[in-house]
């Protein structure tokens, strides 16, 4: 009896390994693991990612997906990535730095596969339930970081209620989150599905909270407020739009009274400016502000194909001026904090026409009612304006946010409207 029991589960397993839908199953699981660990850890989520493109392979359909790659929304990121991969034959840059900065490009090479399975798993929504849980939790620890700073995991470079990464990671996720949720609660509302609207909106409440009272980016203020935008035009009324406006701006008035954390962060956008104007200082603001101004003139000098993978270290080098005193016209990086001038700096309007043509492409697949509509648009949004003062979608925490947002809602996207297309059909 024992025998027949280990012989029927050894059966088991060898159908659960050799079906699809099984293998499937676990490539959700470790999407799942994947962003719930992305707060986290930046090593536990490459890991899951690597686990996640392995759990494909066995019973990829290949002709199915090598088709989907011909697709616009997949052709473009792949473009850029050989774009930047072609750049490295122009580079003036030593071949280790030029392969190096390759690396930054080659995670949107997985938007294409996430397209792909979640164009045919149902299991999309939980890698967005994972996301909210896992940030509604970082935002718990966040608080007890606030008050109990020896908790952090970074006692080495101590920043006021981050737990784990830094403060602009950390805002990108509360800001996402607290954004997104507003969807889901005005449908719950016109549902009159109060209680579960009231949770939604504690929750949104308490991301935006922390943002005011515990740390915030200043690329956070300035994106959150175009995101609200956007949802209003696109689902309220002008009436809903005039009174929701009027009780923001008297709880932002409540926020900028109440917290000191908040008025020293958007005091900062004066003084960072008039220290770097008047003494060359190498303020936050002061720096972005000098290496756009160098990166235009780069981008002046090659506008066509740009310098090259990897040339923007050596180019701030060649123009830094040396000074006694530490000024920002003496720093030397290698990203100009700037998406787009990033772009061209290395691959001239060739790369700015690719970098605009996949964000274009994806606020079109993104036209539509529905939360992964929702979702997805405001992760382009939120990457297209945050990519104003960084180079967010090539950081590794803000580029996997939007590789992953994008993919799995363009996934589900796809799905419903080939859902949608064949009810459709069976009705006519």
């Amino acid at each position: 009896m024992t025998a027949l029991a280990r012989e029927t589960t050894a059966e088991m397993l060898w159908r659960r390994f050799r079906s699809p839908a099984a293998w499937s199953e676990t490539a959700d699981l470790f999407a799942i693991l994947t962003v719930a660990s992305l707060p986290w850890s930046t090593s536990l989520a490459a890991i899951f990612n690597v686990a996640f493109l392995l759990c494909m392979v066995p019973f990829l359909d290949l002709r199915a997906f090598l088709q989907s790659l011909t697709r616009p929304i997949c052709a473009a990121p792949i473009a850029l990535v050989l774009l930047a991969l072609v750049g490295t034959l122009w580079s003036d840059a030593a071949w280790g730095v030029r392969l190096y900065a390759v690396n930054p490009t080659v995670k949107l090479l997985v938007l294409p596969v996430l397209l792909y399975h979640f164009e045919r798993s149902p299991r999309g929504r939980w890698i967005f339930v994972a996301f909210l849980v896992s940030c509604a939790l970082l935002s718990v620890m966040s608080w007890l970081v606030a008050f109990y700073p020896n908790l952090t995991l970074k006692p080495d470079q101590l920043e006021h209620g981050i737990f784990v990464k830094n403060y602009i990671d950390q805002s990108q996720e509360f800001a996402l989150c607290a954004v997104a949720l507003a969807y889901p609660i005005v449908l719950l509302l016109r549902e009159k599905r109060y209680w579960l609207a009231g949770l939604l909106m504690v929750l949104a409440l308490s991301f935006f909270v922390n943002m005011a009272f515990v740390v915030v980016s200043r690329t956070a203020l300035v994106t959150v407020p175009i995101m609200f935008g956007v949802f209003a035009l696109l689902h309220l009324r002008w009436r809903s739009i005039a009174i929701i406006s009027a009780a923001l701006i008297a709880a932002a008035a409540i926020a900028w009274q109440a917290s000191p954390q908040l008025r020293k962060t958007a005091d900062s956008f004066v003084s960072d400016y008039t220290r770097y104007k008047e003494k060359g200082e190498p303020t936050s603001l002061g720096l972005r502000l000098e290496f756009w101004r160098k990166s235009l003139g780069f981008f002046a000098e090659a506008p066509i194909k740009g310098h090259g993978t990897g040339s923007t270290r050596g180019l701030f080098e060649q123009v830094a001026t040396p000074s006694g005193l530490y000024q920002a016209s003496a720093e030397v990086i290698g990203n100009p904090h700037n998406q787009t001038l990033n772009v061209a700096v290395q691959w001239g309007v060739i790369g700015v026409v690719v970098l605009y043509a996949v964000w274009i492409l994806h606020l079109l697949l993104f036209r539509g009612d529905g939360l992964a509509y929702w979702i997805g648009l405001m992760v382009v949004v939120q990457n297209v304006f945050t990519s104003l003062f960084n180079s967010h979608l090539f950081d590794f925490h803000e580029g996997w946010m939007y590789v992953i947002g994008v993919g799995v809602a363009g996934g589900m996207v796809i799905r419903a409207r080939r859902e949608g297309a064949k009810v459709r059909e069976a009705g006519s």
